[in-house]
């Protein structure tokens, strides 16, 4: 019964969202409810691998290697087998132990004389699983083993989206070293017009010095542009399983158009999907196994030995006289100073933290969702703006560039509509990659884990 009140109150409530109706409100644990649906969707629904989605033949080739290489990701890969080993350690509990031993000794008396004895024994042992305490253990390991899984699964999942995010910062900084290579030349042809004006003495030297000043300030943006190229190629080469340097990657320096919006569904089917939700559900399973096993612990032991064996004074005789002895042996605590009365008490704790644990990852797995979402739309909107900005930015530095040439205006104007033009160009291209990295948070958000193959 007490077991069956711990399951009740621990498993059956993570359960219970993970089997949810996908169109009914259903209870979140400790009184809060998922929303009916999310703010924004789709009409697509997304590829079990996301990448795929984005049809970028390099991003494709990128990831595989990844999953494949990442070392990080093989010591996953190597924690599931540490616990699917520990299921079988545990599940061998559930049969009885074989045990075959052999002896041979000899001894000498006075007067003279030398005897030897030899000796076969073949023992079977099994522990009568009464109240559960092997089959617990058994279930918790399992439970283990297949929130290892979920881990994995997880894993995968941000060293995709951590690939994917890589990639397209490195297309972004060669967009913006291509950007501003053109944006040098034109500001030193600008400052060629502006030297041959002072020295025709119609501008005073700040000019010259201001526009100097541009040219270098540009400059000075393409060393650190060069810098994140290499930092961001190093670190591609790191998440594929690679020593810096020692890659070379497609020199892409256009980012791709965003894919249509995905499907969002609804929050109970993501739930059921998200493999760090999952993995806190099994994790609640698992603590609650080890309930039953702190009780059980605190109830009689019943054991049973059965043992085979012969001895003689020599090998050839050993097979005509064999002893047979069975013993069951009953172990019942009696005192122990509290010592299972406070691992039952502990293993409840663990219980009821892995509950809190799992609504804090459910509610984290709807903010993550809708926080994309929220970003999505802000870029959306932001690069619109910029766009709108950029086209009236350079119909005014055109304009005044033609009226100074002309002498009508004075050099701050162009000064101040070149540098505006300028830097959103460069926003431009930092949104729209920042768009990038926020449809992947999305489809990271919404992604379900996918079949791999054991490397």
């Amino acid at each position: 019964m007490k077991r069956a009140l711990v399951c009740r109150t621990a498993v059956g409530i993570a359960i219970s969202l993970l089997t949810a109706c996908s169109t009914a409100r259903q209870p979140l644990s400790l009184g809060t409810e998922l929303p009916p649906r999310f703010s924004e969707t789709g009409l697509r629904e997304p590829a079990q691998k996301w990448w795929e989605d984005f049809a970028d033949p390099e991003l494709n080739t990128f990831v595989e290697t990844a999953l494949a290489d990442n070392p990080s990701l093989r010591a996953t890969w190597e924690r599931l087998a540490q616990a699917e080993a520990i299921v079988k350690r545990e599940r061998a509990g559930l049969f009885p132990t074989l045990e075959l031993g052999a002896e041979a000794g000899g001894f000498k008396s006075v007067p003279s004389v030398r005897r030897n004895d030899f000796g076969l024994s073949s023992a079977a042992s099994y522990e009568l699983d009464l109240w559960g305490r092997v089959r617990g253990n058994a279930a918790a390991a399992a439970a283990d083993a297949r929130s290892r899984e979920a881990e994995l699964q997880a894993a995968a999942i941000s060293l995709s989206a951590s690939v994917a995010s890589v990639w397209y910062e490195l297309i972004e900084q060669r967009a913006q070293l291509d950007l501003l290579e053109r944006q040098i030349a034109n500001n030193e042809q600008l400052l060629e017009l502006v030297t041959l004006r002072f020295r025709q003495g119609q501008v005073p030297a700040a000019d010259v010095l201001r526009q100097r000043q541009l040219v270098e300030d540009r400059r000075g943006d393409r060393a650190a542009v060069k810098a994140e190229i290499k930092l961001r190629e190093h670190a591609l080469a790191t998440l594929l399983g690679r020593a810096p340097t020692t890659l070379r990657f497609p020199d892409r320096r256009e980012l791709i158009a965003l894919p249509p919006l995905p499907s969002t569904g609804v929050p109970a089917e993501l739930l059921q999907r998200r493999p760090d939700v999952r993995q806190a559900v099994f994790r609640i399973e698992a603590a609650d196994q080890r309930v039953a096993v702190a009780l059980a612990d605190r109830y009689p032991r019943f054991d049973l030995r059965a043992v085979y064996e012969t001895s003689a004074i020599s090998p050839s005789a050993l097979f005509t006289s064999w002893i047979a002895t069975f013993v069951s042996q009953l172990t019942q605590p009696l005192f122990d100073a509290g010592r299972r009365a406070a691992e039952v008490e502990r293993t409840k704790a663990v219980v009821s933290e892995a509950i809190y644990d799992y609504r804090t990852q459910v509610l984290a797995s709807l903010q993550e969702v809708e926080d994309a979402l929220a970003r999505e739309r802000r870029q959306r909107e932001l690069l619109a703006s910029l766009e709108s900005q950029l086209k009236l930015a350079r119909d005014t530095t055109a304009s005044l560039r033609n009226r100074y040439i002309q002498g009508a205006t004075n050099y701050l104007d162009i000064l101040n509509a070149t540098t505006s033009q300028q830097d959103l160009e460069r926003r431009i291209l930092s949104v729209r990659r920042d768009s990038m990295t926020q449809r992947i948070a999305l489809v990271r958000a919404l992604a379900g884990g996918w079949t791999m193959n054991t490397p």
